[in-house]
């Protein structure tokens, strides 16, 4: 599965770094953000953190939750997270904050998985339904809520 999300935000790359980063504020400016919790490492570094979000259907949400060990490479401004726990073991995802010449943020995450461990459906879950569905309706709400956060229109809107 490789899912890609990207967004171009009218801010300096130096406006999102910190909402892409901060992921301890996340809850308060992403409304589908459950929680993120740091369990090592110092706010906006390196280390484990446990996230959980919504995915919405309509009415209708669906939890989701993970654990992940997040790298950060400011000088890139990259995040890189490999998933440790939750039904995404696995997943390796890239943020990847490039400045336009127009001097905004051309902003993407990138999300590689080979799938859950189950015979015969495995790939074809993690390519037909995660991806397509969960990651990419979490991944673009993410990018949308950190542009609003970082051109200062941080609302509770999801």
């Amino acid at each position: 599965m490789l899912t890609t999300d990207r967004l171009l935000i009218k801010a300096a790359p130096e406006a999102v770094w910190p909402h892409a980063v901060g992921v301890e504020t996340w809850p308060a400016i992403l409304p589908h953000y459950r929680w993120v919790t740091r369990q090592t490492g110092s706010a906006g570094g390196a280390g484990i953190v446990e996230m959980a979000a919504w995915r919405p259907f309509g009415p209708l949400r669906w939890p989701t939750w993970w654990r992940s060990e997040m790298g950060v490479d400011a000088e890139r401004r990259q995040i890189t997270y490999r998933h440790i726990a939750g039904i995404t073991a696995g997943m390796d995802v890239l943020w990847r904050i490039d400045p336009t010449p127009d001097g905004w943020s051309d902003v993407s995450i990138v999300h590689e998985w080979s799938g859950p461990r189950w015979p015969l459906v495995g790939s074809a879950v993690a390519s037909g339904v995660i991806g397509p569905v969960f990651v990419h309706g979490i991944a673009s709400r993410t990018l949308a809520g950190i542009a609003r956060a970082a051109c200062g229109l941080a609302s509770r809107v999801s």
